[in-house]
């Protein structure tokens, strides 16, 4: 007897995009940094103070790959002192709504003891 194959038991995929998406923002401090801009463009200190356990050097690895990808602007305005601001472009504000909405579910579901505090990267 031939039985038909239960359709709940078909090979799943994950969704490309939604897997680049995670990997990306998933990366430590990348979320928590974008997290960050949404109140308007930071200075690198301003940044280094407001994301509570990061190193000077790995915040600016990830300013620098979150640049890279197309969703910070870094702009330097001319000293002296010489300036460094870090902003959301057009498509790191895209970001914004789903944003809010993690922010909300992570209020509601998650322990406030997992928000990172460490130093480590």
């Amino acid at each position: 007897m031939v039985r038909e194959r239960d359709s709940s038991q078909e090979h799943r995929t994950c969704d490309a995009a939604l897997a680049r998406a995670f990997d990306f923002l998933g990366k430590r401090w990348n979320g928590v940094i974008l997290g960050t801009l949404t109140s308007g463009p930071a200075a690198f200190s301003e940044l280094r103070r407001a994301v509570t356990g990061i190193s000077d050097s790995v915040l600016s690895d990830r300013l620098t790959e979150l640049a890279a990808a197309g969703l910070v602007q870094r702009s330097v305005q001319e000293g002296p002192p010489v300036s460094v601001n870090y902003r959301l472009t057009s498509a790191g504000q895209a970001l914004l709504p789903a944003m809010h909405e993690l922010m909300i579910w992570a209020a509601e579901n998650l322990p406030a003891a997992q928000c990172p505090t460490d130093k480590s990267a």
